[in-house]
């Protein structure tokens, strides 16, 4: 029976885990409280990170930095320090649950909520896809005179390839990874020596908050859209499961430790390299020696009009750098973009695919808006694309955050590990300040359409009426998520003794919810000499 369930299953799906259990992939953390044990967790948090310095973030970095000069800094501060703490609460949920964030909405909402969600964060993950399309796309036309729009059908190609890296196991593919992320540090601080920015007015900027108009507020939400991404905290609570932790109250809370230290570390490196983006545009498209032209692409700078407006001012090599840095930061966000796709699809559907398959249909998702823009708007429209999809991303985010805060606070979920009142407020203060810009700016754009557009008033009228009743539909699903009750079911994997996990099983089969056995969780299985002994 077995057998024919087998030969009956589409070739195209799979049921191996999403982190293969061979001994290439088995990262197993010592049963021994040291210092020592940090190198283990080490790697995760540069997975997540590279969403933070992609395409789309030096996108919206060079504009930022070519109209508002450093104005808008601190702006990235604010999002790296509300990055890391969200990130560390979508570790946290993943080490002491053993679930990751997908699996635990599935488990949590109904079937309509659940569908609505997956819509939304499947949207989010080609919005973030779309930017690294086109980035990469652009970084091929700059080292290789490669027209824009061959460049867009090559990406799919060349991810193919390293996505081909995970036989070599998961520690190979982070090393991967953190290699190209110094890679693009390197390469922007080359920038920043060459371009020699003020240093006083980069601190100024960084720690005294600005906003001047319209246009600073929407650039400032697509720099928040670019750094907070919600396909990351699907991406990072899986991520995690990695590593086969002491299941101790001890040893869990090593893990989330270590993994929040491992994350403002990786994290921190793309702090400095968004820090450097802006303050290089800054610091050439205020100079006094530009030429007309020069000033003209400042005025709507996009990746493909850095490259010449760098190799102009500072010369040739200053372009090639920039196109080094672009292509690794393309090429390594659209290996962890595979990945949050296959984990969402895994947990919302409880349905696995082959990572070349799926990687085929998102890209192909991103590839088609992306092709079609660049042949009819050239890079001009290419680069507003990618601030539409840093926008879309922004929106989608209290989706994904508030059940993440929820979760995260709930001790029927997380025991003992769960947030504290403390970490609670300023989770949900983050989470509100976030949502009150999207809002604002939508409320703000739509006003200055009826207004000031050249519409007829019966278009005005029908978009005034679309424009609002989609707002509310918003603020609704907004205020569903945070004011529904979690259900009364935990699911910990932090409960040691006998007689706490048979209360578990008994309170679970109470609920309706049998408690997920660990072998069926996406967790390395632990080597056969470990289990000898």
């Amino acid at each position: 029976m077995t057998a024919k369930t087998s030969s009956q299953q589409p070739q195209f799906m799979t049921n191996t885990p999403l982190i293969e259990s061979s001994d290439t992939n088995q990262i197993v953390v010592p049963d021994k409280t040291s210092w020592k044990n940090f190198f283990a967790y080490l790697g995760p948090g540069f997975l997540v990170s590279i969403a933070y310095i992609d395409p789309g973030n030096f996108e919206t970095d060079l504009q930022s930095g070519a109209q508002y000069k450093y104005e808008l800094l601190w702006i990235i501060l604010v999002a790296s320090v509300a990055a890391l703490v969200i990130q560390s609460l979508a570790a946290n949920l993943g080490v002491v649950t053993g679930k990751h964030l997908a699996e635990h909405c599935k488990n949590e909402y109904e079937k309509v909520t659940n569908f609505i969600l997956w819509i939304l964060a499947e949207i989010s993950i080609v919005a973030c896809d779309i930017p690294e399309v086109i980035g990469t796309a652009f970084a091929l036309n700059m080292l290789f005179n490669i027209p824009v729009w061959i460049g867009v059908l090559l990406t799919g190609f060349s991810t193919l390839v390293l996505l081909a890296l995970q036989q070599y196991g998961v520690r190979k593919l982070e090393f991967l990874i953190a290699f190209l992320v110094l890679t693009i540090a390197v390469c922007f601080l080359i920038e920043l020596g060459i371009s020699k920015p003020v240093a006083s007015e980069v601190l100024y900027g960084l720690f005294v908050p600005q906003l001047k108009g319209s246009g600073s507020t929407g650039l400032a939400i697509s720099l928040l859209g670019a750094m907070v991404m919600p396909h990351n905290l699907f991406l990072h609570s899986a991520l995690v499961l990695s590593r086969k932790i002491p299941r101790s109250v001890s040893g869990i809370k090593e893990a989330c430790r270590f993994y929040m230290i491992e994350s403002g570390i990786a994290l921190a490196v793309a702090f400095l390299i968004n820090i450097s983006v802006i303050s290089v545009s800054g610091s050439v498209c205020s100079s006094s020696n530009l030429n007309p032209d020069d000033q003209k692409s400042c005025q709507d700078l996009d990746l493909n009009k850095a490259s010449f407006l760098l190799r102009n001012v500072l010369g040739k090599w200053s372009s090639k750098v920039f196109a080094i840095a672009l292509l690794a930061s393309g090429q390594s966000s659209t290996i962890t973009g595979t990945y949050a796709g296959q984990y969402v699809m895994q947990g919302f559907l409880d349905l696995r695919m082959k990572s070349w398959l799926r990687n085929f249909l998102t890209r192909c998702l991103a590839i088609v808006p992306s092709l079609i823009v660049a042949l009819i708007g050239g890079s001009a429209g290419a680069g507003r694309l990618i601030i539409i999809a840093s926008m879309i991303l922004s929106f989608e985010l209290p989706f994904a955050l508030i059940p993440l805060l929820k979760f995260t606070s709930s001790e029927t979920k997380m025991g003992s590990h769960a947030n504290s009142k403390t970490i609670s407020a300023i989770t949900w203060i983050i989470g509100s300040l976030i949502m009150g810009i999207n809002i604002y700016f939508l409320v703000d754009h739509l006003i200055s359409v009826l207004v000031h557009g050249d519409l007829a008033l019966a278009a005005k009228i029908f978009c005034g009426v679309l424009g609002f009743s989609g707002m509310l539909i918003y603020l609704a699903g907004i205020g569903y998520l945070v004011v529904r009750k979690n259900k009364e079911s935990s699911h910990l994997l932090a409960l040691t003794t006998p007689e706490s996990r048979e209360m578990e099983r008994t309170v679970s089969a109470y609920d309706g919810q049998p408690r997920q056995d660990i072998v069926n969780m996406q967790l390395p299985q632990r080597r056969a000499s470990n289990d000898a002994n």
